[in-house]
């Protein structure tokens, strides 16, 4: 594997917006490897209200920046200002000691969000900004896209800099530097410092889109010099004076030490976008501050030991009652666990109510959240609803959740920028519960935030002893351990279908979902969900929903390409996809039927939020299980599976698993030898600067 996480192909992560072609021009697609650059670049750096909007009820950044984050800006200013040479970021020192982190700010108070997601209005495109884009050669169509990334001065701001045109979501380099030459003629060059900034900070937010924070500035500097950028080093160095890149330092300080120890243990220079460190920092600083508060407020004291030992006594389960005591001692808490493992916040969150706590669980899915009604939570919440206002307690007058007690289950999925949002929503002596399961995949935005925390071992670990029943749990815990094997299934809860070629598997997996299934099994099409490596090639997502459209739900896609009953996945923002049905159409847009709940997508948002959902990746299927799942591993992706990749995808059905197999011993290979992609993050060492490790 190369140590270049930008030279390793497609990124792992899927943001689980619709699939779009290329923004300057359509190319072809190689199979299995659309994850979330083609995901994420439909929507941009656009997100949901309800998942962007601080405790101040506003979009954009966190209301709340920590010390350390302000510290960075204020770095940047001093750069900006000549106070201070870029070149020095690369050799301070850092101080021996963090110093004491000031009085936390009180949040503003939030006012009560609103129940459909804000979306910024659209900037129209202007004459000015059609013609330069002719002179450039660039596609039309791409001007509102341009226009909404660069805002209404655009026309003015790719005639100063062409390469700015890369800043537009699905705009590759050679296409901006064919724009740049078609405007600025010879004076165009690979050396010019403005193609440099533009592609430092595009490797960087490809770089985010495959779940990295930071990258060393090696890997920086070779993929510069790989797209010709004569000086990469000093390409770097006026991308952090221009205050678009961050610099830190790992490893040992500049110190006077032999040269042995230099060499044994060199430091690292990471290279970050603003918005992914400051995130990164904020939710440092705000899991510290809850893990030394450890959940109590003298002023008012919370039960006493003897009343949390008696609700372990209680509990269930020998791991709930262990998560139960680790509670009772800790502000901060990680648990992991399979799907059965729910059982036990749920039952934790219930011991908290008992003590007269305010106590909330919070899933990553709808789905989720059902399933902890099933387990006894029954006011349980998304993430997303909670953050939003439209579901839980709502918030302190000093803008906080008003909470004592959190439990937030599918915590891999948590991104560094969501779960510092939730970090600082929470007050001093509130106690923080990241529960979910270590192998399933990591989450669709930048950060490894749960298996971070993990890492670091600065908070008390509960691994529960709850194991998956059935033989799918049995065959997905052994994968969870890099072991595939065959297990027992005499009800055919697990079934194996050998396939030659992708048409093959296509075809198979109709077969599977339309009759084989709900005959032999017993389960409806309409509860079995196809999951594939990705969304192009002939065996990905748009050939798989085609061809089950074409079985399951005929017709001739007159609202927008869909038809009254198909199975859709609706994308309301990157990250998160609610399963849905389409029930019609109007002026006001498509109408979908998504678990109960009505939702009116706008028909100026249908084909970024909305795709068929038959067939869905297991990066979209994360955090959502089905009666019966069908997975699809044509032979094209054997080169692309993890085993974290399996482990997902095999966990989502909770009474049948069929696997269309095409990739022969690559399956195998993949689960013993390929845990998970890599990525780059601080989080873990920023806690271990912060808190001393739990013993």
């Amino acid at each position: 594997m190369s140590n270049n996480p930008l030279a390793d192909g497609a990124p792992e992560t899927e943001a689980g917006a619709p699939p779009r072609g290329d923004a300057a021009s359509p190319g072809g697609e190689h199979p299995g490897e659309e994850h979330a650059r083609e995901e994420r670049a439909g929507q941009g750096a656009e997100r949901d209200a309800e998942q962007t909007a601080g405790p101040s009820g506003e979009q954009g950044e966190p209301a709340q920046r920590s010390a350390v984050a302000e510290a960075l800006a204020a770095a940047v200013r001093a750069v900006e200002s000549g106070e201070r040479s870029a070149a020095s970021f690369f050799n301070e020192p850092r101080p021996a000691a963090r110093p004491a982190r000031p009085a936390r700010p009180a949040p503003v108070p939030r006012p009560a969000a609103a129940a459909a997601p804000v979306r910024p209005a659209a900037i129209a495109p202007t004459a000015e900004l059609t013609e330069v884009l002719a002179a450039g050669g660039a596609p039309q169509q791409l001007a509102g896209q341009v226009a909404g990334t660069l805002g209404e001065h655009a026309a003015d701001a790719l005639r100063e800099d062409p390469w700015r045109l890369l800043a537009v979501p699905g705009v590759r380099p050679d296409q901006a530097d064919g724009f740049a030459r078609a405007l600025l003629g010879p004076e165009c060059g690979p050396g010019d410092e403005r193609r440099a900034r533009a592609l430092t900070g595009w490797l960087l937010e490809q770089a985010a889109l495959a779940g990295h924070t930071v990258l060393e500035s090696s890997a920086l500097s070779a993929e510069l010099a790989r797209r010709s950028v004569p000086d990469p080093e000093e390409a770097l160095h006026d991308a952090i004076a221009e205050g678009s890149v961050l610099v830190f330092r790992e490893g040992p300080e500049p110190e006077e030490t032999d040269e042995e120890e230099e060499a044994a243990e060199p430091a690292r220079l990471l290279l970050g976008l603003d918005r992914c460190a400051m995130a990164e920092e904020s939710l440092a600083d705000g899991l510290a501050r809850l893990a030394t508060a450890a959940g109590r407020d003298e002023a008012e004291p919370g039960p006493a030991a003897s009343d949390w030992e008696a609700a372990a006594a209680t509990a269930p389960s020998p791991s709930a009652a262990e998560l139960i005591r680790a509670v009772a001692r800790a502000g901060l808490v990680a648990h992991s666990g399979g799907e059965a493992a729910r059982a036990e916040p749920a039952a934790m969150v219930a011991a908290a109510e008992g003590l007269g706590l305010r106590a909330c669980a919070a899933a990553h899915t709808e789905d989720g959240r059902r399933r902890l009604a099933e387990a006894g939570v029954t006011d349980a919440v998304t993430v997303a609803g909670l953050l939003a206002g439209r579901e839980g307690p709502g918030r302190e007058e000093d803008g906080t959740l008003a909470l004592d007690v959190l439990a937030v289950l599918d915590a891999p999925q948590l991104d560094v920028e969501t779960a510092a949002l939730l970090v600082e929503s929470l007050a001093d002596g509130t106690r923080l519960v990241l529960s979910g399961d270590p192998a399933v995949l990591w989450s669709a935005g930048p950060g490894r935030v749960f298996a971070d925390v993990l890492a670091s071992r600065t908070c008390p670990v509960v691994v529960s002893r709850t194991p998956d029943p059935g033989p799918v749990g049995e065959l997905v815990s052994g994968i969870g351990v890099g072991e595939l094997h065959q297990v027992d299934a005499p009800g055919k809860e697990v079934v194996i279908v050998p396939v030659r070629d992708p048409g093959e598997a296509v075809h198979r997996t109709v077969q599977l979902v339309a009759d084989s299934v709900p005959r032999a099994i017993g389960v409806p099409a309409d509860r079995t969900q196809v999951i594939t490596v990705g969304h192009g090639g002939p065996a990905g997502t748009r050939a798989l929903n085609a061809a089950l459209k074409e079985r399951l739900n005929p017709g001739p896609g007159r609202f927008g390409g869909f038809d009254p009953g198909d199975r859709v996945a609706h994308v309301p923002a990157p990250g998160r996809m609610v399963p849905g049905t389409v029930v019609s159409a109007d002026a006001e847009g498509l109408r979908l039927d998504c678990g109960g709940t009505t939702v009116v997508v706008p028909p100026d948002r249908v084909a970024q939020e909305v795709r068929h959902g038959w067939a869905v990746t297991a990066h979209q299927a994360a955090g959502t299980r089905w009666a019966a799942a069908v997975v699809v591993l044509p032979g094209d992706a054997a080169q692309t599976l993890t085993r974290s990749w399996v482990y997902t995808a095999f966990s989502r059905g909770e009474q049948h698993l069929s696997v269309v197999h095409g990739v022969d011993q690559a399956l195998a290979r993949a689960v013993a030898e390929v845990p998970a992609k890599e990525r780059t993050t601080r989080l873990r060492s920023l806690l271990e600067a912060q808190l001393r490790p739990a013993g």
